[in-house]
């Protein structure tokens, strides 16, 4: 396993390209700090970002690993550049010629994958940590750490959308192309959906049927915490709008995105086993 990470971890930081992406990624991660001091006046209104809730604990977990899951596209790109580069360089070719099999290749490119996204994990943590003992009116030791399901779930997605961009770059061999086929799949999943609940005339029902299409199974693991904050609320009330939403990390949707994540991580083995290279 060492080998196989050590060998991957040669390949991205001799590439430009991953290089400048990565540290992008952590780059833009870092700068969620910065919300803390968002305040602005408009007329007689002043807004302070900190005074609203985002950052009290439990809730942070919930806001963070959702809106700095959105930046997880910059590291699909590494994923997805890191497969079509063995292609176009030809070094998946000689990596399998010095002794390296194709299911050891697999699971190196798999190995990355739970690697970027654990350290993406431990980012979050680390940063919602210091935002939350530094912002939150709430420090209790069982509120602090009450709500790290967020946490589990956001590594989870990392995991699934990676593996969805390996199988991508191992099924089209090019990253601008898989990249593409990636969105084109989006909008397909997307503009379908809109079809299914018009013609259902329920989005229940449409709910029920897409949770197992995969980037609805990604996007179910962490719903938006939006409708959570107390000020959102407040003025939902006052129009006569009450929210009732289940804002829980639900086991089945883990096992789902799981699932998707095999199906990924096997296909892209099958293609490579059964392409002559």
């Amino acid at each position: 396993m060492k080998r196989l990470l050590e060998i991957e971890f040669i390949k991205l930081w001799n590439n430009r390209a991953s290089k400048v992406l990565i540290i992008t990624y952590f780059a833009l991660l870092t700068c969620i700090t910065l919300l803390a001091f968002v305040k602005f006046d408009i007329g007689p209104i002043h807004f302070d970002l900190a005074e609203q809730g985002i950052f009290n604990f439990p809730y942070i977990w919930h806001s963070n690993t959702f809106f700095t899951a959105f930046l997880k596209f910059f590291l699909l790109l590494v994923i997805v550049s890191m497969v079509a580069n063995e292609y176009s360089n030809k070094t998946i070719k000689q990596n399998l010629i010095d002794g390296l099999s194709k299911k050891e290749f697999i699971a190196s490119k798999f190995l990355t994958v739970l690697i970027l996204a654990f350290i993406s994990t431990i980012f979050i943590f680390i940063i919602t940590i210091i935002l939350g003992y530094s912002f939150s009116s709430i420090t209790e030791t069982y509120h602090v750490f009450s709500g790290l399901e967020y946490l589990f779930a956001f590594f989870v997605k990392l995991i699934g959308f990676f593996s969805m961009g390996l199988f991508f770059g191992m099924l089209i061999k090019r990253s601008a192309f898989a990249v593409g086929g990636i969105i084109l799949y989006f909008f397909v999943e997307f503009f379908s959906f809109i079809f299914v609940v018009n013609y259902l005339d329920s989005r229940a029902k449409a709910d029920a049927i897409y949770q197992f299409l995969p980037f609805k199974a990604l996007w179910n693991l962490i719903d938006e915490p939006v409708t959570r904050l107390g000020a959102v609320k407040a003025v939902a009330n006052q129009v006569g709008e009450k929210f009732n939403f289940d804002y829980a990390v639900h086991w089945y949707e883990i096992v789902i995105v799981l699932v998707w994540t095999a199906i990924f991580v096997y296909g892209s083995y099958l293609l490579l086993k059964r392409r002559d290279l």
